[in-house]
């Protein structure tokens, strides 16, 4: 499938991406399209996004193709597609679809966080959006549809430098542990975890 044909298929529902707050994405979950092989679309760590090795710059085109955006997972590995309601492409995802790169506190209590995106999705840091830490030590968090957004290193310095610290008891530590700190911030009352020391 060629860019452009992709493009044609998703023409009706080209606003969505364009409005920063509240999108209405397409029903994907409805689709169910035959699989149609590969096209050479590549999401790059820095969530930079490449068509046959060049970068594309046009931010609508991007958002509305992350609008289709499905991931897989199969005996633990992740595949992506980009879906339409006639055909279904596999593309390739280096580390996570998206990167998170803009944070603010919603209250002057500091409870509420809404955080946003390289392609400008919004949304408050809750139940419905967890953090899952890597053992390298990176920070994602679930965006929409189970596609992650890793946390980039400049807004996780900023958020270290507010962050609680509190000691884990004995009883929290794996076997054989020493003592550790927990790093975390609220919001939304739910508990964020940056790391560990």
């Amino acid at each position: 499938m060629s860019l452009e044909k992709l493009f044609e298929q998703l023409k009706p529902n080209k606003q969505i991406g364009e409005q920063k707050k509240e999108k209405i994405l397409p029903p994907i979950e409805q689709w169910s399209p035959p699989y149609c092989g590969e096209i050479d679309i590549e999401i790059k760590a820095n969530g930079d996004w490449y068509h046959n090795g060049t970068i594309i710059n046009r931010l609508p085109l991007v958002q509305l193709f992350a609008s289709v955006l499905l991931k897989e997972t199969h005996d633990s590995v992740d595949d992506y597609f980009l879906i339409t309601p006639v055909e279904k492409v596999k593309i390739i995802v280096k580390d996570a679809p998206f990167l998170l790169t803009q944070w603010r506190w919603l209250d002057d209590k500091k409870s509420m966080m809404e955080v946003e995106t390289n392609l400008g999705d919004t949304f408050t840091l809750n139940k419905d959006h967890k953090f899952t830490l890597s053992d390298d030590g990176f920070i994602y968090v679930n965006v929409r549809r189970n596609l992650l957004a890793k946390v980039h290193r400049n807004v996780y310095y900023q958020w270290i430098d507010f962050a609680d610290e509190t000691p884990l008891d004995r009883h929290t530590l794996e076997a054989g542990a020493t003592d550790a700190t927990e790093i975390f911030f609220y919001s939304s009352q739910q508990k964020f975890t940056l790391g560990y020391c």
